[in-house]
């Protein structure tokens, strides 16, 4: 039930607080400009920096990566890998900010994986979170932060990682950022 509701929110252009494998997030369609743009507002969050996308499954970044076979690995539920690769042509920069390359991740988390099927469409999946202050990791301090900003605060706990996910370069395999577990 909580899920169709987020989809039909997500569906008519809302952002949505929910969780994922470390961290709540913030998330919208990507194809959404305005609510890409409302994301970024209410992080306070420079919008040279890019977003990462979330997707359930491989063939939900079709039309986001330019990378023809690319083989992004198998994900792993207690130490999730985000995977910067080159972007679709179409990607709006206020996705890639100023890179050429998109952050992309397959979810584990069944609930974020549940709202990418749903909304058919692969998920802004920034942390809930100010610019500069650490990420919701409980629905306490969620609501406290982002009730009011926010269109939904999807039902349900945050794991198994202990903190964000590791950034790396999928076709160098450089880790831009370290995760936390």
């Amino acid at each position: 039930m909580f899920i169709s509701r987020a989809a039909d929110i997500l569906l008519g252009g809302g952002v949505i607080a929910y969780p994922t494998e470390g961290v709540f997030g913030l998330g919208c369609l990507p194809d959404d400009p305005v609510a890409v743009i409302r994301i970024l507002a209410v992080k306070r969050r420079d919008p040279a920096k890019g977003l990462i996308l979330i997707a359930s499954d491989h063939s939900q970044l079709k039309g986001w990566i330019d990378a023809p076979g690319a083989d992004i690995p198998a994900p792993i539920p207690d130490r999730p890998i985000t995977w910067i690769i080159a972007a679709d042509p179409r990607v709006l920069p206020i996705i890639t900010g100023r890179h050429k390359a998109v952050a992309v991740r397959i979810t584990t988390h069944p609930i974020a994986a549940a709202l990418c099927d749903a909304a058919g469409s692969p998920l802004v999946s920034t942390s809930a979170n100010l610019a500069g202050e650490p990420p919701a990791r409980n629905r306490l301090v969620l609501r406290r932060k982002f009730a009011g900003l926010v269109d939904y605060i999807v039902p349900g706990d945050c794991g198994p990682a202990t903190g964000h996910s590791q950034i790396r370069n999928l076709r160098t395999g450089e880790i831009l950022r370290s995760g936390t577990t």
